[in-house]
This record gives C-alpha cells, sequence and structure tokens, in this order.
C-alpha cells in the first residue's frame, strides 16, 4: 500500500480545502464557483501556474489540487511528477477535450492523479460540471495511493474459462485498475466489454494506450461492433453501451439516453444487459469506484448464475462500488486487484453451478 497523501489527516469535522490551479482566469472562477456551492467543500486558494501553486500549496495545506495539463512557465505533467515525489497529494486534472490534451491527462493517471475530466465546451456544460466536480473531489479526498505492482505483463497466463464474456465496470481509479487487468489477458481470451466513467475523447484516448500497451485488441465501442474473443470493447464517453445477440452472433448496442445512477456510461447498464443476454455464461468484475454504480447490475448478474467479482478495499483507490456490492450479497468473491485477470480467465460458467437467488440474498 502507497502513502495515502494528506486527505487521510483531515479531521472529518472540517470541509474538504481544494487549490485550484489553471491558468485562465475565467476556468479559476468557474470551478470555485461550482465548488464553493457546498459547505463541505472549501476553495482555499487558487494558482495560474505551477511554481505559485507550489507556493501556495505550502501555505495553504490543501486536500485535493485541480490541475490543468496546458499551463506556463512549467507544464501540469511536469509538476505533477514533482509533487508526486515531494509532497503527495490528490489530483484531479481538468483537461481541454483535444485528442493531445487527452492522452496527456491519461499519463497523468499513470503519474499519480487520481481522476481526469473535461473543461466545459459544447458537448459539457458548465452545469453539468457543477454537478460532477464536487462528487469527484469528494472522491479524490477519500482516495489511496495504490503501490504498482511489480510486474503487469504476464505472458504465461492461460485461458480456461468458457464465458462467453467479461466485463469489467469501473470509475475513480479505474483507468489504472483496468489497465492492469488487461496487460495480463492472452490474446484468446474471451470478449471484453467494459464500462468505465470517462469523458468523451478521453475514452478513446483511453482505448488506444491500452491498444499500444495490451496483446489484445483494445477499441471504443461503436454502435453495433461486433464482440469477438481477443478483443476489449470500451464504452465511449457519455454513451451507455449494452450487450445484445442476433443471428449473426454477439454485438454491443452504444446509444444516447438519461444518466443512470448520476453515469453515462453507466456500469449498471451494461451489466444488466448482460444478464439479460448471456444469463449464467459471463464473469464480471466490479472495481474501485465512489458511489454505487453497477452494484446492482453486478446482482443480477449473480441471481442470473454468472459468476462475479468484485474488488477488495485494499486495493481500490475508493472503495464505494464495490463496497455496495458486497453489502448486497452481488458479489461471489471479493478479490486484491492482481488476483482479479486470473480470476476472469479461469472462471466456470453454466447451469451446473447457478446459485439460488433467496440464497444469495440472504447474504446481503
Amino acid at each position: 500500500m502507497g502513502q495515502t497523501g494528506a486527505n487521510m489527516n483531515r479531521s472529518a469535522a472540517r470541509p474538504i480545502r481544494v487549490l485550484v490551479v489553471d491558468d485562465s482566469a475565467i476556468v479559476r472562477r468557474i470551478l470555485s464557483a461550482a465548488i464553493s456551492r457546498y459547505p463541505d467543500l472549501e476553495v482555499v486558494g487558487s494558482a495560474s501556474d505551477p511554481y505559485i501553486a507550489r507556493d501556495k500549496i505550502l501555505e495553504l495545506r490543501p486536500d485535493v489540487i485541480t490541475l490543468d495539463i496546458e499551463m506556463p512557465r512549467m507544464d501540469g505533467l511536469t509538476f505533477l511528477k514533482k509533487l508526486m515525489r515531494y509532497n503527495p497529494l490528490p489530483v484531479i486534472v481538468i483537461s481541454s477535450l483535444g485528442q493531445a490534451s487527452a492522452a496527456s491527462a491519461l499519463e497523468a493517471i499513470a503519474l499519480g492523479a487520481v481522476e481526469v475530466f473535461a473543461k466545459p465546451n459544447g458537448s459539457f456544460s458548465v452545469g453539468d460540471l457543477a454537478t460532477i466536480l464536487p462528487d469527484r473531489i469528494r472522491a479524490a479526498a477519500q482516495s489511496k495511493r495504490i503501490a504498482p505492482p511489480l510486474s503487469l505483463a504476464a505472458p504465461n497466463r492461460k485461458r480456461s474459462t468458457n464465458a462467453e464474456v467479461i466485463a469489467i465496470g469501473a470509475s475513480t481509479g479505474g483507468t489504472e485498475a483496468i489497465e492492469r487487468i488487461l496487460l495480463q489477458m492472452p490474446e484468446d481470451c474471451p470478449p471484453i466489454l467494459i464500462a468505465q466513467h470517462i469523458p468523451p475523447v478521453f475514452s478513446a484516448a483511453f482505448a488506444n494506450r491500452l491498444n499500444r500497451l495490451a496483446k489484445i485488441s483494445v477499441i471504443e465501442a461503436r454502435d453495433g461492433e461486433r464482440v469477438l474473443p481477443g478483443q476489449a470493447l470500451i464504452a465511449p464517453g457519455n454513451f451507455h453501451m449494452l450487450l445484445r445477440r442476433s443471428a449473426e452472433g454477439l454485438h454491443v448496442t452504444v446509444k444516447d439516453g438519461p444518466l443512470v445512477g448520476y453515469q453515462r456510461p453507466s456500469v449498471d447498464v451494461l451489466f444488466k444487459s448482460i444478464a439479460e443476454t448471456c444469463q449464467d455464461m459471463s464473469v464480471s468484475a466490479l472495481l474501485t469506484g465512489m458511489g454505487c454504480d453497477g452494484a446492482q447490475g453486478l446482482f443480477k448478474l449473480r441471481q442470473a448464475g454468472a459468476r462475479t467479482i468484485a474488488q477488495d478495499e485494499a486495493t481500490s483507490v475508493v472503495y464505494g462500488m464495490p463496497r455496495e456490492a458486497a453489502r448486497l450479497g452481488a458479489a461471489e468473491d471479493i478479490l486484491a486487484l492482481d488476483e482479479i485477470a486470473n480470476a476472469l480467465l479461469t472462471a466456470h460458467c453454466g447451469a451446473s453451478r447457478r446459485a439460488p437467488i433467496l440464497e444469495i440474498q440472504s447474504n446481503g
């Protein structure tokens, strides 16, 4: 377990202290206004570049920092590297929606940032930001830094599962957790469907990054995309993804629609569609994240007889979604992050091991 950061020393009685770092005065005002609406959050200061931010961190001792990537005098990634080395704090990257910025934002996650999301633009309004940002800050304040594994790659990992599909859902901390799992997947793995809470454009950059690193093919899903072995489909940001079956086989539907549990893509939407389509012939994992999205869907999967897994508290950046799944009795197994890939690849599925619904509910 890595260092937990300053948030573990914060008294629960006082507001979460936030420092806003962005070179745009307009963005600083927008972010500060969105945060200050809530009594449990306090903007203790703002900074227009990393040098000013460094001094204000020492002076103001914030619990959470919001950080832009593109700034004068020192770019956000360089600042983040220095911050994580000398004074690690929970950082939320708030970046523009260009492909280059999205790729840099995902690199920031690898360097230790808790989460990334987009600045307001044509498809993401100030109102959307005001709805999402407070919970992201609360999640960051609760987050842990998880030590990296000794080795991500597992070249001898073997598939023995008979599952038709593997499904993964995650939120805060999920991009790194999903990467650690996919890098262990062999080329003959079952089709993988992923719902990660992530903004538009960032989801494409996330898929491209994983496609470069993993042995399997990783792509951002399109409507009607076929579901194939050796391939992972990532739900596009701001769209739900569902599994469907036709005469040609399994495919995904990618669609707009209302937020489900304040999320789009929703893990619940994906998991429930798999329960309807594959019944007991799937295996799913619910990973780190704040809130409860995915817990009900995982419960539906277990009711259908599917294999279900939740990440444990010790290896979760934020133990919210997996905790709710465990509380419901939705998870057949609760495992450390680096045990999950093997469990997904070796899970035996089928009616012969279907768990009685009443028994599951009694364990909730």
